[in-house]
């Protein structure tokens, strides 16, 4: 059996982990907990430490596009969730892969010598 080195080993994330990967807040993240339903890490211990699954990331992620890139406010960003989530997926994704595209281009453009 081969060793798969691109497989994430971790199971949970705490939430400065989580809050650092997408530029946010601690504060922000818990707030959007009491607003989107389908969010809800785990809490371990009598301290209630959270800790999110690849599941929450992902549903942070569409959450994040949506209000932090797209600019929704929380309530457009719930109905789209509700109504239409495969395409909120999609966008998602789709945003993704372009943003890496673009950052990959930008590094070709500086290893050529070009302009910033």
């Amino acid at each position: 059996m081969a060793l798969n080195l691109d497989k994430n080993l971790k199971l949970y994330y705490s939430i400065s982990e989580v809050a650092e990967m997408f530029g946010l807040n601690e504060s922000t993240l818990r707030y959007w907990e009491q607003e989107f339903p389908m969010l809800k890490p785990k809490t371990k211990g009598p301290s209630k430490v959270r800790q999110y699954s690849e599941k929450e990331i992902d549903q942070i992620r569409l959450i994040h596009n949506l209000v932090k890139v797209r600019g929704f406010k929380l309530a457009a960003a719930k109905k789209i969730l509700q109504s239409n989530r495969g395409g909120a997926d999609k966008t998602a994704e789709v945003l993704e892969r372009l943003a890496a595209v673009r950052d990959e281009l930008i590094s070709i453009k500086k290893e050529l010598g070009g302009m910033e």
